[in-house]
């Protein structure tokens, strides 16, 4: 028995959402952390630095203290107790000297390095201020200062310097920056621990989800409840939930268009059938062309039942073919569809006739809008008896476009004129064929339009009148067209 070949991730494929969101919190830790030891170790050295600078700032005052001025002379009085005590370091080394600004040293190291004098420019006597030097090469941190006596020229001036190692500076810098990043080996471990914790308990919700869709029966398309469910997945179940109804609604209308088929095509076929059998036994060719001509008519019922059915199929699921509506002239697409029936209103001796009041600009599918009035005049034309009059009109009514298709035939009982549009009814007294289609096909045309769709007594005499009412389209500023591309109407 083979292995079930593994599914391989595409490079579009989508990991999961708990390693997405442990990605990006964990991935900022990393970058962060690296630069939380680097200021860590920058402000630990600052933090160690400042008390040993304090210390040599006291120093350099102390050894100033014992410096005098006597006739414009320097003389320093420095005992050999207090040299004891400036170096009494254990772990650093302690440098000092005392210098005129020609470089004689008064007392203290020879080998103290000198300091650059174009660094020493501007400072202020009596000032005491720090700079890194090096010395047999280990690195000195130096406090210096220069002392004068009152009115003497700077070229007189004297220096004071101290100067140590850094040993105890890095000591103390390390002791800092261990008590930081130590507890942080274990601090973050146990945040990880925490966060995958946390996002285990917090995509529940989600696990749960899924558990409730799986759990469903296929035929299943009701509403999924949002009750417990966090409010960030809200906007998800109401999406979910309106594309449910969608396919609700899609195959409500396949299961209504299997049922009326399954029920309109069986009498047409069976009388087809009827007809083909009495034909096959006719010898008498003029009753074979009776049954021939019964054949015709029967196919042409068949056939225009089942493209009323395909048609209210196709509106009542929204073909996504046909729910693209542009601005169009109610007006000339009513005049163009009245022109295409001319003939036949010739053959049943019915005067077809169009009334014009003007363009009327609605949005609209022209596909669908032809249907739609191509029923309403078939209708009409059905249910007018010779002799009779069918008129198609569209009024304009501040912000409707109002298309009517009125006749003179069988007329409409204010009870029927609501039942008339569902599907299969026709009128009680009605003497012609017909599926009872045109009218649910009008209505569903219309309701995508936003349009409402009425049939009532004429109120002329004899007759019914068939009403659509659409809302008006207008631009925004009438007299300059949209820009290409652009959006300048309003419903």
């Amino acid at each position: 028995m083979k292995n079930p070949p593994k599914t391989r991730r595409t490079p579009d494929s989508q990991r999961s959402l708990f390693g997405e969101i442990l990605d990006w919190m964990l991935a900022p830790l990393l970058f962060v952390w690296p630069i939380s030891i680097v200021l860590t170790h920058y402000f630990a050295n600052n933090v160690a630095a400042f008390p040993y600078d304090q210390a040599l700032r006291e120093d350099v005052a102390a050894i100033s203290r014992q410096l005098k001025f006597v006739n414009g002379k320097p003389v320093i009085n420095l005992p050999g107790a207090a040299r004891a005590v400036i170096r009494s370091d254990e772990i650093d080394s302690v440098y000092f000297h005392v210098l005129t600004r020609n470089g004689r040293v008064l007392a203290g190291d020879q080998e103290f390095p000198l300091p650059d004098q174009s660094r020493l420019a501007g400072v202020e006597p009596g000032e005491i201020h720090f700079r890194d030097d090096e010395l047999n090469g280990r690195e000195l941190r130096v406090a210096y200062s220069y002392l004068h006596d009152v009115g003497m020229p700077p070229g007189k001036w004297v220096l004071v310097e101290v100067g140590e190692t850094l040993e105890k500076r890095a000591q103390l810098a390390n002791k800092i920056i261990a008590s930081v990043i130590i507890p942080q080996f274990i601090i973050i471990p146990l945040a990880v621990l925490l966060v995958w914790f946390g996002l285990t308990k917090g995509l529940q919700p989600l696990t749960r989800l899924r558990e409730t869709i799986e759990a469903r029966q296929s035929a299943d398309l009701s509403p999924i409840s949002n009750r417990r469910v966090p409010e960030e997945l809200e906007p998800l179940i109401g999406a979910f939930n309106a594309m449910l109804e969608r396919m609700k609604r899609n195959v409500d209308a396949q299961q209504r268009f299997i049922a009326d088929a399954a029920h309109q095509m069986r009498t047409p076929l069976a009388g087809l059938k009827t007809q083909a059998q009495l034909a096959l036994r006719e010898s008498n060719p003029r009753q074979l062309q009776n049954s021939l001509r019964q054949i015709a008519t029967g196919v042409d019922r068949a056939s225009r039942l089942v493209n009323q059915l395909l048609t209210l199929a196709r509106t009542e699921a929204g073909d996504q073919l046909h729910q693209q509506q542009d601005p169009l002239d109610l007006d000339q697409l009513l005049r163009e569809v009245v022109g295409d029936w001319v003939m036949r209103a010739v053959e049943d001796r019915i005067d077809l006739g169009f009334e014009t009041s003007g363009p009327a600009i609605i949005r609209g599918n022209p596909f669908l809008l032809r249907e739609l009035v191509n029923n309403l005049i078939d209708n009409a034309l059905r249910y007018t008896p010779e002799g009779g009059q069918v008129t198609c009109r569209v009024v304009g009514h501040g912000d409707f476009a109002i298309l009517e298709v009125e006749d003179s035939g069988v007329g409409i009982s204010e009870a029927q004129s609501e039942r008339v549009f569902e599907r299969f009814c026709r009128v009680d007294d009605a003497a012609t064929e017909g599926s009872g289609l045109g009218l649910a096909i009008v209505r569903e045309i219309a309701g995508q339009h936003r349009a409402s769709a009425s049939l009532s007594p004429n109120p002329k005499g004899r007759g019914a009148i068939a009403r659509v009412i659409f809302p008006a389209w207008h631009l925004v500023h009438p007299d300059i067209p949209p820009e290409p591309g652009g959006h300048a109407e309003k419903p």
